[in-house]
């Protein structure tokens, strides 16, 4: 059996998404000859809330979560509740607001029921003619044969991974993906990349974007807090975790200094090479997105 799991909280478009992830394994079990069994894991925060899209969609399996108490955002715990609940020995996570593509399920389960793979990320992408800030990393990633680490918004896992591992870390509020991700990496499983298997989502506007970057940063910092023999690698591999929060931390010294001396005043002009190298999706919004996901780190720092 396979397990597709979606999470949720406040989420009207999840109506859509349980659509398609249906019509997408009906598909799949249809082109496959015999159709694998499946079923659909609803873990919703929502406190009834969405009680209507669960009424709409019988067949859906729909755990009705409690935020334990003191926890403000329960997204690590809720991927664990759904995992914990699933009958499957392979489970799917997508995103509440996600639409699956042809061809979605079955090339990502394919590496795993085919090759043996243990772990599969696929892509999310913005929808044609939406704000694709994050699409080009997103699609970049995406070439390679193999990952570095993967979010579960297109994500297909066996569950002995999840209990090796020990699940989520639910100390994290965002990041807990990457961080299951980086311990089953340690742990010796490889993350198979599927670009054919694609989802789109809606990012948001730039008001959401904005806290998102934030909410982001936060939580790299937060792993390289955690995972601390990856530190060493930060300015090769991730150095925007260093740089804009560097940037930002050196604004009030550039202010002081000015007094004195005033052309540090052109200081913001560091700006100009990320600048340049995002012209082509859109410089400013790109800056914006780095200085918040770079304010994000500097809000983490001192608060352990």
């Amino acid at each position: 059996m396979i397990s597709m799991v979606v999470i949720s909280k406040d989420e009207p478009e999840l109506d859509a998404t349980l659509s398609g992830v249906a019509a997408a394994a009906d598909a799949y079990g249809a082109a496959d000859g015999h159709g694998e069994p499946y079923e659909i894991i609803v873990v919703d925060a929502s406190d009834g809330r969405l009680d209507h899209i669960a009424a709409a969609h019988p067949g859906v399996r729909w755990i009705a979560f409690e935020r334990p108490a003191g926890v403000r955002v329960s997204i690590p715990h809720q991927r664990n509740a759904g995992v914990r609940a699933a009958k499957g020995d392979i489970v799917v996570f997508t995103d509440a607001g996600c639409r699956p593509l042809d061809g979605w399920l079955g090339e990502l389960l394919a590496p795993i029921q085919v090759d043996g793979e243990d772990i599969v990320a696929g892509v999310a992408v913005g929808p044609e003619g939406a704000d694709g800030l994050y699409d080009a990393e997103a699609l970049r990633r995406a070439e390679a044969a193999y990952l570095d680490e993967c979010p579960t918004i297109n994500l297909a896992f066996r569950t002995k991974v999840w209990e090796a591992i020990g699940g989520f870390d639910e100390a994290f509020e965002y990041g807990s993906d990457v961080d299951f991700a980086w311990r089953a990496i340690d742990a010796g499983h490889k993350i198979r990349s599927a670009p054919g298997s694609v989802v789109t989502h809606h990012w948001g506007d730039r008001r959401r974007q904005f806290k998102r970057s934030f909410a982001y940063g936060k939580a790299r910092a937060r792993l390289y807090r955690k995972h601390r023999s990856r530190r060493g690698q930060l300015l090769s591999t991730e150095p925007m975790v260093v740089v804009y929060p560097v940037f930002l931390a050196g604004i009030p010294v550039v202010l002081v200094a000015s007094v004195f001396v005033p052309w540090v005043l052109l200081y913001p002009l560091l700006l100009a090479v990320p600048a340049w190298r995002n012209r082509r999706i859109g410089a400013g919004r790109v800056i914006v997105d780095h200085l918040a996901y770079g304010a994000g780190v500097l809000a983490e720092l001192p608060s352990r």
